[in-house]
């Protein structure tokens, strides 16, 4: 089975084959590296930018205005935060061109944390994301999402935001992406260079891969449960599909993928049935994303609430140490959300 970041890989080949990507833009983007996670090994349309993440949107936000496909990439999501000016106008172009100008630009970027890269490297701006109108959302779970999502990125017509979550790039699917082949070995052979010189005149040989989307703003029920319902996305969703196991407790599970637009009906109708409800993830738990969608509970459907919605989230402070220790008591961990499961189910108004 392929990795997430093989899926984002073959993703991005299929759209540049097939859906007329012809830039794929950013640091080390391009050969040899193929980007500082391997993300854009092999194709070729990649192109290494210079180290100015301003310079990157600003360079997306010219191609796209030009009709033509692109997708740039920050190398992490630590580093986009002095772009924030330049993607307020992407988002406002299509309303403030009177529909003239969409934009069809990907905007890929590592985020998140689990790789214990302290404060420069474990960041989230998921939530920073969602506070920029115009721009879709994405965070992927797994391999087979990650590769529907960002085809259903390339093809639309506006600005879209791909989170790819650090921790999870190396980790494998438990399906198969339509078109990878049966042998996981023959697939890295054909698609992950080689470590050393050889990699210098590396080709990839591509599979036959086919189209495969997700559609945006729809989630994916993972577990169907009775008692409470836990909604999340991207890594924390890893997370949380551990900490249901073996819990004598009937958990609803629901990945988000989209964080905008969001599946609010899927979200509803799950409350409506648990009466209880839990938001988790990675990002600062002050102007949480998830405080968002708990005040939507509270207001749309006040009446189903058995408890309180609550919202699980990293801690607020500056930044995330280097120790592994730190990181664990920074961010929602499987026994933090185990804890509050049982708390909120054991819990009344």
């Amino acid at each position: 089975m392929a990795t997430m970041v093989q899926a984002i890989r073959m993703a991005l080949h299929y759209g540049e084959k097939h859906l007329e990507v012809k830039d794929i833009f950013g640091q080390d983007v391009g050969p040899p590296l193929g980007g500082v996670f391997t993300a854009t090994q092999g194709l070729k349309t990649t192109w290494n930018s210079p180290l100015d993440e301003r310079g990157i949107i600003g360079t997306a936000i010219g191609i796209a205005m030009t009709g033509e496909r692109c997708v740039c990439e920050i190398q992490f999501a630590d580093y986009i935060f002095n772009t924030i000016d330049l993607l307020k106008l992407a988002g406002n172009n299509l309303w403030a061109s009177h529909g003239q100008f969409p934009l069809p630009l990907v905007l890929m970027t590592p985020n998140g944390a689990g790789i214990h890269g302290s404060i420069y490297h474990s960041h989230s701006f998921d939530t920073w994301a969602t506070r920029i109108p115009g721009w879709k959302i994405v965070s992927p779970s797994n391999a087979l999402d990650a590769y529907g999502l960002m085809l259903s990125a390339i093809l639309d017509p506006n600005p879209v935001f791909y989170l790819k979550p650090k921790a999870l790039l190396r980790v494998k699917s438990k399906e198969k992406i339509p078109g990878e082949p049966e042998s996981e070995k023959e697939l890295k052979e054909r698609i992950d260079a080689p470590i050393g010189l050889e990699r210098e005149n590396w080709k990839a040989r591509w599979p036959k891969l086919e189209l495969y989307t997700v559609p945006l703003g729809k989630a994916r029920l993972v577990e169907e449960g009775t008692d409470i319902t836990v909604v999340s996305y991207g890594r924390s969703l890893v997370l949380c599909e551990k900490a249901i196991q073996n819990l004598d407790i009937s958990v609803e599970l629901i990945d988000l993928r989209s964080l905008y637009p969001y599946d609010w009906q899927s979200i509803k109708k799950s409350l409506q049935k648990t009466g209880r409800i839990l938001f988790v993830n990675e990002d600062t738990e002050v102007s949480n994303f998830g405080e968002h969608l708990a005040y939507r509970c509270t207001k749309e459907a006040f009446y189903d609430l058995l408890v309180p919605p609550t919202v699980l989230a990293g801690k607020q402070v500056p930044g995330i140490g280097l120790h592994p220790n730190l990181e664990s008591a920074t961010v929602p961990q499987i026994s933090d959300i185990k804890k509050e499961i049982e708390k909120l189910v054991h819990s009344s108004l």
